[in-house]
């Protein structure tokens, strides 16, 4: 591997390993979350993006 192939993976790892925890992070949250509370955040951003839902 010449040092161009590895700086380019260096440099790709930070994101993907900070985008899984977040996702890991967001996963958590929702799943220990009440279920009318996600139906709450769900319904709210329907009505903020103009999505009809009635």
């Amino acid at each position: 591997m010449n040092t161009t192939t590895q700086t380019q993976s260096k440099t790709l790892l930070a994101p993907v390993l900070a985008m899984a925890v977040i996702g890991l992070t967001v996963l958590m949250a929702v799943g220990h979350a009440q279920s009318q509370t996600l139906h709450d955040a769900a319904h709210d951003m329907r009505h903020a993006t103009g999505f009809p839902c009635h």
